[in-house]
């Protein structure tokens, strides 16, 4: 079966039709709870049950697709944003490994997603198979509550 760009891909690529663009910087929402922010990045603890920890940067700035699209502030920014929240991940969790995912090919708005990995995983030695049917399991609230409590207080 061969697949195909969605499309709309151009318009998603241009930003016209960016969901990460359109969408508020809320403390919380159906996606999760922002643990950690600047101006120009969001880090977002997932509400789905797929992993514990995991957990997507949201460049905020301006709209772009690549890494290589920004400047060397903004990649400055981005960069240490996404590895402050990782080390406090990894302090909070303790995983064996930590993995940084930056794909965009479903939504191509320049987004990490940071993937702690532990014992019982479910492709040791491979990167993380992320789900794509959206339709997970959500994290118990309270628990994901008390975890972006604890974490936001490593982020302090």
């Amino acid at each position: 079966m061969r697949m195909e760009w969605p499309s709309n891909w151009i318009d998603r690529i241009s930003g016209h039709a960016c969901e990460m663009c359109q969408s508020p910087r809320l403390d919380e929402d159906s996606y999760g709870v922002r643990i950690y922010s600047t101006p120009e990045v969001d880090a977002v603890l997932q509400r789905a049950d797929i992993q514990r920890g995991y957990t997507i940067i949201i460049w905020r700035g301006r709209h772009v697709v690549e890494p290589f699209e920004l400047t060397e502030s903004e990649a400055n920014s981005y960069g240490k944003a996404t590895l402050t929240v990782a080390k406090a991940l990894a302090a909070f969790y303790q995983p064996l490994k930590m993995n940084y995912q930056t794909l965009g090919n479903t939504v191509p708005h320049l987004h990490t997603h940071l993937l702690p990995r532990f014992v019982e995983d479910p492709a040791p030695g491979r990167p993380f198979p992320l789900p794509q049917r959206g339709d997970e399991a959500p994290i118990a609230p309270a628990l994901l509550a008390e975890q972006a409590t604890a974490l936001r207080a490593l982020l302090r």
